[in-house]
């Protein structure tokens, strides 16, 4: 039995992470992008949360939530990709209890999505300018958390190698080939760089090429009456360093903040005592956007993003062009909060995060309820903004389908 992942971001990092550790058969990784994680898995905000999520996906935020932290633990998350406990907050606004699936289609703030505003405390960003007020507090720590993407996907496609995942990159899906019962047999490949062409068995094929999936689906399954519903979405960000962020010493924080932010998790894992990251939700109401910033350890980034905008899907991910016009208000926007003069901009970014029309991701068997679909493909696409906090439960699940065992979370809501 042979599994092919079709994407090698975090999604399709994440399955072949999973499945490998259960399986003894082959495992390939197939991704078109000349560079890793291009687009979301290497340039999102990396923010996890456990319970913000539509009734749904919440079985499945739990689980990936509760993964990434115990990841972290066993493979030293903190030093490796930055895994960190982020204490999320609100600037100048309420944000209430709503089951709003579809707030980041609406351009609000993924705030929409949280349960409650915990009683506020002294944990106030030390990087905010101080003409601003104390933020509200949303979630001190228990269920949010911080990770660098890039470095998380660096480490699963690593751990991927070491256990035999073969990765063909760059390198394009060109066709597939079933045997006498209809079940898939083989799937050809297209190297991009020498236009080699070469065939792979392939007994089990999933789709988790992000905001391309329904474009892969298409081009392998043009007889097809099933529709993969996945369009795409485009956001700017930037990545700064600032003056006031990390704290030169975590001695001068609060006792509290410190015991809170001790280890990966408050646990005596014998991690240094760290300073609390932030995650601070605020508007903009000049430009009708809802900026988003987040604090990551060790490395000492801030990242502002919120500003989304129709940019049309390039056909790699490597061909973006970035808008100097939203660049420039991400600055302003910075400027604003953290105050002029402050920081320094280390990389301007704009990738396409994949969506769907309900506002939750499709996890599941490329079929319908009408019987229409492919035999032997699963889906795992359409995660928004949710695609960092929501990958290893995702992977996990997938795993479990393709191996033919129960899954862990429950789905029913999320397949096509």
């Amino acid at each position: 039995m042979t599994t092919v992942i079709l994407g090698a971001g975090i999604i399709g990092t994440s399955t072949a992470y999973y499945h490998a550790q259960s399986q003894t058969s082959s495992i390939h990784l197939i991704e078109s992008s000349p560079q890793l994680f291009a687009s979301a898995s290497g340039y999102a905000a990396g923010f996890l949360a456990r319970e913000w999520f539509a009734p749904a996906s919440s079985s499945l935020g739990r689980l990936s939530f509760d993964l990434h932290k115990k990841l972290a633990e066993e493979h030293k998350g903190y030093e490796t990709w930055g895994y960190s406990r982020s204490t999320a907050t609100s600037l100048a606004e309420t944000i209430g209890g709503s089951e709003e699936e579809d707030w980041l289609g609406e351009g609000t703030s993924r705030a929409k999505a949280a349960k409650r505003i915990a009683e506020n405390d002294d944990s106030r960003p030390v990087w905010l300018a101080p003409r601003h007020g104390k933020p509200d507090i949303i979630d001190k720590g228990v269920g949010t958390a911080q990770v660098d993407p890039f470095e998380l996907c660096q480490f699963l496609l690593s751990e991927c190698k070491s256990r035999g995942v073969i990765l063909h990159q760059p390198a394009t899906a060109t066709g597939l080939t079933r045997d006498s019962t209809g079940a898939l047999s083989c799937i050809r490949v297209q190297n991009t760089q020498t236009s080699e062409e070469y065939d792979i068995p392939c007994t089990r094929l999933v789709l988790a090429a992000g905001a391309w999936t329904s474009q892969v689906f298409q081009r392998l399954f043009p007889d097809s009456k099933l529709q993969i519903p996945v369009s795409s979405l485009a956001g700017h960000s930037l990545l700064l360093r600032s003056s006031h962020w990390p704290p030169r010493s975590s001695d001068a924080l609060p006792p509290d903040i410190n015991a809170t932010h001790r280890g990966v998790n408050g646990s005596a894992s014998g991690l240094k005592t760290q300073p609390p990251c932030h995650a601070l939700f605020t508007s903009d109401p000049e430009h009708s956007y809802s900026p988003e910033l987040f604090t990551r350890l060790p490395a000492g980034h801030i990242y502002i993003a919120g500003l989304n905008g129709p940019y049309p899907l390039p056909s790699l991910a490597t061909e973006r062009v970035i808008d100097p016009k939203a660049i420039a208000i991400l600055k302003g926007t910075a400027q604003h909060l953290l105050g002029k003069d402050t920081f320094e901009v280390e990389r301007e970014a704009l990738c396409w995060r994949p969506v769907t029309g309900r506002g939750v991701p499709i996890v599941g068997p490329a079929s319908n309820k009408r019987g229409e679909g492919e035999q032997g493909v699963w889906i795992a696409a359409g995660h928004g903004p949710w695609g960092i906090s929501l990958s290893l439960g995702t992977g996990y699940v997938v795993a479990e389908m393709v191996e033919g065992r129960q899954t862990s979370a429950d789905l029913k809501g999320l397949r096509l």
